[in-house]
């Protein structure tokens, strides 16, 4: 194992995904948030399935198209809507300070429905940092703003991707599972155009540098984050995702002229020392229970 290139390529990943959020929120400006997921759900979708025929890998095993993986898929699509609505109306900063949540969420979810044992240590900093995820929202304050709960529900949504996953057949490539993934975005993106009664609109000269920055930095990103936990240690890499969030208000602040709050700079100090924590108490939980073992 490689700490160090795991560390840097998380580091890169995040930048990535920080990238990928700014050209959408730029996209978000002249396109509606629906015909921009599905142009990305197409393009990301075909660059996966061409890494699984590349690699060999059957696309079309049965197994991959059960009812676990195509609700996986579908929570995708609801978590993909809800954040680039989000984009669309909040800023960039705030959207990427809520998102870091998402581990939480996580925690919360695998004890709630996967009966994982979860101890009051990491009840309480669930706890902190959905105070946090408050501060930022502000509900009932205020500053309040209603659209701020889509990142939320984003937040949920991919939670549940998350836990659905660890319950795929492992006989399912990941670039399959990816390429459910971005096809939910089409059938997502559709229905919110639908919904919305957003025409399909021609394509402007000034929108291909945006769409092919999504599609470049997200592809990379996901690139990435796989390759980092492949050469790095679970352990010593994944605290470093938490970098999304400085490099998401840095770019608020440098492209959108976005100026966080007291409150929400607050928030996201304890969202992210809570997650911190909780990662940290499941690693030594971990190394606990494989020392008994031993």
């Amino acid at each position: 194992m490689n700490n160090v290139n795991g560390i840097l390529l998380v580091i890169a990943a995040m930048a990535a995904f920080t990238l990928e959020d700014m050209f959408i929120k730029q996209l978000t400006a002249s396109v509606a948030p629906g015909q921009i997921l599905v142009v990305l759900g197409l393009i990301c979708a075909g660059v996966f399935f061409c890494m699984a025929l590349f690699s060999r890998q059957r696309i079309f095993v049965a197994v991959a198209w059960q009812p676990l993986p195509m609700i996986r898929a579908m929570a995708e699509a609801v978590s993909a809507v809800a954040f680039v609505t989000a984009l669309s109306m909040v800023d960039l900063s705030m959207v990427a300070a809520v998102f870091q949540a998402m581990p939480l969420a996580v925690t919360m979810g695998a004890a709630l429905f996967l009966g994982e044992h979860v101890g009051w240590r990491r009840w309480s900093a669930i706890g902190v940092g959905f105070i946090g995820v408050l501060m930022i929202i502000r509900p009932g304050l205020e500053g309040f703003r209603p659209e701020s709960l889509f990142v939320v529900v984003a937040v949920i949504g991919v939670a549940a991707r998350d836990l659905i996953t660890r319950r795929l057949d492992p006989r399912i490539s990941s670039a399959v599972v990816s390429s459910q993934a971005y096809l939910a975005l089409v059938v997502g993106g559709a229905v919110l155009m639908i919904l919305g009664a957003h025409p399909l609109e021609p394509l402007q000269a000034g929108q291909i540098g945006p769409y092919a920055g999504a599609v470049v930095f997200g592809v990379l990103g996901y690139y990435g984050i796989v390759t980092a936990m492949r050469v790095g240690e679970a352990s010593a890499v994944t605290p470093f995702r938490y970098t999304r969030l400085l490099f998401s208000i840095l770019a608020g602040v440098l492209v959108f002229n976005e100026r966080p709050d007291l409150m929400t700079l607050a928030g996201s100090t304890l969202i992210i020392g809570s997650g911190l924590y909780t990662f940290i108490r499941e690693r030594r939980l971990a190394r606990d229970m494989a020392m008994a073992a031993a």
